[in-house]
């Protein structure tokens, strides 16, 4: 009987700081970025008490550019992928270890500010590593007196 194992991190949260993106010496793009997830609940003497906890997150190959040309610092996003564990010793000689979550999947959950009136603001993008097809849910703004753009496909930066 062959025994099965399962390692998937479902996480909602906001970004702690902007995405830091690099290239590893092969030309692999690595994208880093903090995320914070909240947990609030009520004591048995009626105290609110809220908890943080603060998640390292990398993202790898295509999926690493568009999260540093969309993601910044304050932007609700909603990650899945994997737990890693990485240890080193230290300069000082002492072993240290750091767990990140490998993604493969993001969706963006706010809505990106309009740079102007009439732009179209982007409600949820999903952004899959398997896949560099990007699924983009808008709404149509509403402009007076002028007809709606075609946009082509093709013309999409990502």
């Amino acid at each position: 009987m062959s025994s099965r194992s399962l390692n998937k991190v479902q996480l909602i949260g906001n970004l702690t700081r902007d995405p830091e993106l690099r290239y590893t010496p092969t030309g692999a793009a690595v994208c880093t970025m903090g995320l914070a997830t909240n947990r609030t609940w009520t004591t048995d003497s009626g105290e609110k008490k809220e908890e943080v906890e603060f998640h390292r997150v990398v993202a790898w190959n295509k999926l690493a550019e568009l999260c540093s040309q969309l993601c910044t610092k304050g932007r609700k996003i909603y990650v899945e992928g994997r737990l890693r564990t990485n240890t080193w010793q230290g300069q000082d000689g002492s072993s240290r270890s750091t767990t990140e979550v490998v993604i493969e999947d993001m969706i963006l959950l706010d809505a990106k500010r309009a740079s102007g009136p009439g732009d179209v603001q982007p409600t949820a993008v999903e952004l899959h590593d398997t896949s560099p097809k990007v699924s983009v849910a808008e709404e149509k703004p509403v402009i007076e007196n002028k007809p709606m753009e075609t946009v082509n496909p093709d013309d999409i930066p990502f």
